[in-house]
Formats: C-alpha cells, sequence, structure tokens
C-alpha cells in the first residue's frame, strides 16, 4: 500500500493524526491529506483567496481545509444544518474552536446552496472568487447540478472544484450529473481522481480550468509519484491522474 501523502502543512498534519477520526464525518484522511497538498500548491502557483465547503456537516473535512489556508485567507462552511438535528450547526462550531480554527479564520452559512446566487456566496467572502470549493451536498443529479453551475460561476482563475461521493453504489446516478456539466462546460476538465478509501471514505473527483490542466499536472506527478495509479483515469477524450492508496495493476496470468 502506499503511505498518505503529506499535506505540506504542519497544522493539517497534526489534525489528521490527532483529531480527524474525533470528529463526526464521512471523508478520508487520505483525501483529506491530498486536498490539502493541493492547497499549497495552489499556493505555490500564486493562487490565493478563499474557499468554501458545501455540505460543511460537523467540520470534519472542512477543518482540515481550514488549517491548509494561509494567513489572511477565510473558509465558507456553507450546509443547510438540519440533519440529522439542528444542534448539528452547534456542533460544526464547536469543533472548529476545539481544533484550531478560530471565528476570525471561517465564515458559517446556514443556507440551501441550491438556492444561492454567485454573488451571494462571494459576499460572504468580500466579494472574492472562490479557488478552491469542495462540494459535498444533497447527493442528487439535481441538487448536483446546481452546485456545480455555483461552484464554476465563482470559480477563481486557478481554482479547484472537488466533488464528493463519485462512483458510490449508493448513488450511482452522480456520474451522469458530472458527464453532462463536462459536455456543457469544456472549459473544465478532470484533473484527478482520489481513489476511495473505504466504502465511506468514498471517491473524489477534482476538477480545474483546462488552461491549468498540464501545470498543476507536472507539479503533481511529483508531489503525489507514491500514490499515482499507473493506468490513470479515461474521461473519453480527458485523461486524468488516479492517486490512490493501493497502486498495483492486475495480475494476468
Amino acid at each position: 500500500m502506499a503511505p498518505i501523502p503529506h499535506s505540506g502543512h504542519p497544522a493539517v498534519e497534526a489534525y489528521l493524526a490527532e483529531g480527524y477520526d474525533s470528529v463526526v464525518g464521512m471523508s478520508s484522511r487520505f483525501a483529506a491529506a491530498v486536498c490539502a497538498r493541493l492547497l499549497r500548491l495552489q499556493t505555490e502557483e500564486g493562487v490565493a483567496g478563499p474557499i468554501a465547503e458545501i455540505g460543511a456537516f460537523e467540520g470534519r473535512f472542512f477543518i482540515a481545509l481550514a488549517h491548509a489556508l494561509e494567513p489572511g485567507e477565510i473558509a465558507l462552511g456553507i450546509d443547510i444544518f438540519e440533519w440529522p438535528n439542528p444542534q448539528v450547526k452547534d456542533r460544526f462550531e464547536a469543533n472548529c474552536l476545539k481544533h484550531g480554527i478560530a471565528p476570525e479564520r471561517r465564515v458559517t452559512i446556514k443556507a440551501d446552496a441550491g438556492a444561492m446566487s454567485p454573488a451571494e456566496l462571494t459576499g460572504h467572502a468580500n466579494g472574492d472568487k472562490l479557488r478552491f470549493i469542495h462540494v459535498d451536498g444533497e447527493h442528487s443529479r439535481a441538487a448536483l447540478g446546481k452546485d456545480l453551475a455555483l461552484a464554476t460561476a465563482c470559480l477563481a482563475e486557478g481554482g479547484l472544484i472537488v466533488l464528493d461521493d463519485m462512483l458510490h453504489p449508493g448513488y450511482p446516478t452522480l456520474m451522469v450529473a458530472v458527464q453532462e456539466y463536462l459536455t456543457a462546460n469544456p472549459d473544465i476538465v478532470p484533473l484527478c481522481i482520489i481513489d476511495r478509501e473505504t466504502i465511506v471514505g468514498a471517491t473524489k473527483f477534482v476538477l480545474c480550468q483546462r488552461d491549468w490542466f498540464e501545470r498543476y499536472q507536472a507539479a503533481m506527478l511529483t508531489i503525489f509519484a507514491e500514490q499515482i495509479w499507473p493506468l490513470g483515469a479515461d474521461f473519453e477524450p480527458h485523461w486524468c491522474l488516479v492517486l490512490s492508496l493501493d497502486t498495483r495493476l492486475a495480475e494476468i496470468t
């Protein structure tokens, strides 16, 4: 098995080692480390600004992302905060405080992202576009389509959109929404697939602007050398990296 990559941030490493499992959630440590390292890569490439998570829940993944930000950057946590009960918002706030994400580093937004306009979303970040948007909202084709449209409208130059629970056996039609979106938005392409760690910590797709693909991929080939599955992913006609803890090829005898 390949090792979990270093996130590039001491605060993220400490949280992943000591706090991640204590926060209720379903995203994997592997995906959190990869996404934190992608945020570091953005910083290295001169991409700066706020980030957002649609579907923040109790904050497990959100906290990892927020620890990966540079001084002065803020993280937006968006959720209806009603499931499984209205107290989930209080748990989100408490988890952020417990694990070192102070109020001035984040904005908690109790709202349905599918009903938000781009101006409303970026308004929570002083009008700035977002360099990283993690989409983990309602798992229906219609909702994902709305979240993708919102994310695209709010995406900064060099920004990344990360989609959770792709290829999940419980949500097989989400891939239809993604394919429709990629067909309608040819300037956006898959940058990589982050393989599942378990059926709970499911696969993520990372999308970027076509003009940034080669630039990001060139760096990722080195950064994630130990986690690259050799055959990659064929999105017909676009090809992208697959990052996995299991990089073996099938044995054919």
